[in-house]
């Protein structure tokens, strides 16, 4: 005869059991903080296990940071760049803007000393080569330039005019191999030729007599002679003499005073005497084409 009742099996009574005892662990727990020493045991014993198994994330969550702040800094880095590269690119602008004014108050304070009429005009372009010492400026006949005209700059002569248009002009300058020029020692007011080689840092000095005083050093400037070009222009510095004998010339040459093939303004000069006292002139004495 089978029995009335069903005996629950021992691991369900198990499982029972550890139930009611977990619910009672957590009543007293709760209410009577029995468990905190147990459970602060417990935590430093499961502290490496939770060390461990947050390490990847933390590697993660730290590289991602490297990553990200490497990217911030290459970022900030190229910024960092480009901004000296503009402000290097301002301050070259601003040094030849600085060079440019620098020349031009030196050209109209060389305006003030000369005394003549006087308009800057800017050089468009150069040809420095010995077959061509010539220049190319932005003021022409509508400004009153014309055939002849002397050029200077801040230092001395550069030339003068040889062709003009309506608003450009060309002018050769003192070392073209057929440039003449009348100047004067200024220092014992021996006067000569002071003529071309095509050399931009050379110019000779002819018809100087070989007992005539001349050193080294003297200061060479425009006699006024013909009266193209106006008395006491810097011409040059004279760098050699050479006296041979039996030549009744001493060999003199000397280094241009202007800044011939550097300058980027010059100075247009009216003579006091105007261009109609020098209509007559010989060509041949100034400029030999």
């Amino acid at each position: 005869m089978k029995s009335l009742f069903i005996h629950p099996s021992p691991s369900l009574a198990r499982l029972l059991s550890l139930i009611v005892g977990a619910l009672l662990i957590m009543v007293m727990d709760h209410q009577y903080r029995q468990l905190e020493t147990l459970r602060a045991v417990l935590s430093v014993a499961v502290y490496p296990l939770q060390v461990i198994v947050n390490a990847p994330v933390q590697a993660v969550h730290s590289l991602m940071s490297s990553v990200a702040t490497r990217q911030a800094l290459e970022d900030e880095n190229e910024k960092l760049r480009v901004q000296n590269l503009l402000l290097k690119s301002r301050l070259q602008k601003f040094s030849a803007l600085e060079s440019e004014n620098k020349h031009l108050r030196e050209l109209l304070d060389s305006s003030v000393h000369l005394g003549e009429k006087v308009l800057v005009a800017d050089v468009l372009g150069a040809q420095g080569d010995v077959e061509a010492a010539q220049m190319t400026l932005n003021k022409g006949s509508q400004h009153g330039v014309y055939l002849g005209q002397p050029l200077v700059d801040a230092e001395g002569v550069m030339g003068q005019v040889i062709h003009v248009a309506p608003f450009t002009s060309v002018a050769m300058l003192i070392t073209h191999p057929n440039h003449a020029l009348p100047v004067q020692f200024n220092r014992t007011g021996v006067r000569a030729i002071a003529v071309g080689t095509g050399n931009d840092a050379v110019l000779e000095l002819n018809y100087v007599p070989v007992t005539a005083d001349v050193r080294v050093g003297d200061l060479i400037t425009t006699s006024g002679l013909g009266g193209r070009f106006p008395a006491g222009y810097p011409v040059g510095e004279v760098t050699k003499v050479s006296r041979e004998s039996g030549s009744p010339f001493a060999k003199i040459s000397a280094a241009p005073s202007a800044r011939l093939g550097r300058s980027q303004q010059v100075l247009l000069v009216w003579p006091a005497s105007g261009p109609a006292a020098v209509a007559g002139l010989s060509e041949s004495l100034f400029y030999a084409p």
